[in-house]
């Protein structure tokens, strides 16, 4: 098997780069904000305190999991474009992939008081002359079906950058932009090519791209399938199958590890959160053919601590889980009470998720006592399929890890639909002995 040459290198993800000029004052911004996880006016901060660090440390590359601006405006683009050059002019090889939000948004949009404005968005063409210099300009190899490429930043190691968005599917009478992922059939068999090549060549391959691969967390597909690649269990077998142990991704916005086997080989999934979301991440990586050491810098907490930026971020992430969360929670016709608990119970779980090591002494206590019947039915469907899933994944070395090659992958336990439906139904039994209840948990769900 091809070994991993020695190399050190950082991952950040989901930039969502906003220039102000479009506007960051006035009711029309302030609304954009009130529904949005992401924190647009301090993106240029939170990038160019980012860029300083990664000036003084030893890496040798950066590798970015794509959604680099707010919504693909062509200002932000180019302004991004500017500020990742420095790294390149201190000899930094900068490596971009898009995310949904880069290419053909018509979300593109500036803020004037209580006016919300189209701008102009870029196309994929656009994407690949705005970043000649971080990927393109000396890419080993490019797909002629989409922005997928190849370089090699380290003599042997190849990195395998993805597109996985679907740009080319939206439209103007559409959402703005496809949130979920896809890799055509064209691109997965140059990707094949391209890892049958490496073989031959000797050349170890780690990939990168914006959705993900693996479940960060039991119940993700089924919850938030936007959240994976469409049929990332065949991408992922194309991967390990050709020695790819290791891949990066965003998109969640959460620092998340994940692993899984394909065939008796593991791959790993190695999720980076936003630079714009708590805790305002930067993986720094360290690869050589033992394995791979991973250490996380945080900046939400050294930004403007004076000012409470950390806590002001949190919140901006349960703001997010509320409006995400009230449209599909509110047709079970919950009331006020039990709604307002329930959504502080997401919040927290999707903090501690973003977070990445949540220290789980500090996990509210769970008050049944506060909800009604119907309240306490709709709870734990949360709870099972999502709160208890989202702490556990948060419990585990996220942030600071050595992943050794030589180590066995450990199977985790699966929930299926039915065993779910019956835990729903023998909790209801026990706390209100009534089958209706269980019969309408279960339709529940």
């Amino acid at each position: 098997m091809t070994k991993y040459p020695d190399a050190d290198f950082a991952v950040i993800s989901d930039l969502h780069f906003y220039d102000t000029s479009l506007g960051c004052a006035g009711a029309a911004f302030e609304q954009e904000l009130s529904i949005d996880r992401k924190m647009l006016a301090e993106s240029e901060e939170l990038l160019d305190y980012m860029i300083g660090d990664l000036i003084d440390s030893n890496i040798k590359f950066l590798m970015v999991c794509g959604d680099l601006t707010k919504d693909g405006e062509a200002v932000n683009h180019e302004k991004l474009s500017v500020k990742l050059q420095m790294l390149v002019n201190h000899g930094i090889k900068v490596i971009v992939t898009p995310g949904n939000h880069d290419i053909n948004n018509y979300n593109a949009a500036g803020f004037s008081g209580d006016t919300k404005s189209s701008v102009s968005s870029i196309a994929a063409e656009d994407f690949k002359r705005i970043y000649s210099e971080m990927g393109y300009s000396d890419a080993l190899t490019s797909d002629s079906n989409s922005l997928s490429y190849v370089s090699e930043p380290i003599p042997g190691l190849w990195v395998l950058a993805i597109d996985s968005c679907r740009y080319d599917e939206n439209s103007a009478g559409g959402t703005g932009s496809i949130v979920g992922g896809k890799i055509e059939k064209s691109t997965e068999q140059w990707m094949s090519f391209v890892l049958s090549e490496a073989k031959k060549m000797n050349k170890a391959v780690i990939a990168f791209l914006h959705h993900g691969i693996i479940e960060h967390w039991d119940g993700q597909a089924r919850q938030y399938p936007d959240c994976l690649v469409k049929n990332h269990d065949r991408i992922g077998q194309l991967l390990v199958s050709n020695n790819v142990s290791f891949v990066f991704t965003g998109h969640n916005h959460a620092q998340s590890i994940a692993q899984t086997n394909f065939s008796q080989k593991c791959l790993y999934d190695v999720g980076t959160g936003s630079l714009v979301t708590y805790p305002c991440p930067v993986r720094y990586c360290s690869l050589n053919n033992s394995g791979l050491t991973i250490s996380t810098e945080t900046i939400a907490d050294k930004l403007n601590s004076e000012s409470g930026f950390s806590d002001i971020a949190k919140n901006a992430i349960k703001k997010s889980v509320n409006h995400m969360t009230s449209k599909s929670l509110l047709k079970y016709k919950l009331s006020d009470v039990d709604a307002e608990y329930i959504f502080d119970a997401l919040g927290d779980a999707f903090v501690a998720h973003y977070s990445g090591d949540a220290d789980m002494g500090q996990r509210p206590a769970v008050l049944l006592s506060k909800l009604s019947m119907w309240g306490k039915i709709i709870f734990a469907i949360q709870q099972k399929y999502v709160i208890d899933p989202l702490w556990e994944s948060a419990s585990r070395g996220n942030n600071h890890t050595n992943i050794s090659l030589e180590s066995e992958f450990a199977d985790e336990e699966y929930y299926s639909g039915e065993k779910f439906i019956l835990s729903v139904k023998k909790f209801v039994s026990r706390a209100f002995s009534n089958e209706k209840c269980a019969n309408t948990a279960e339709k529940a769900v």
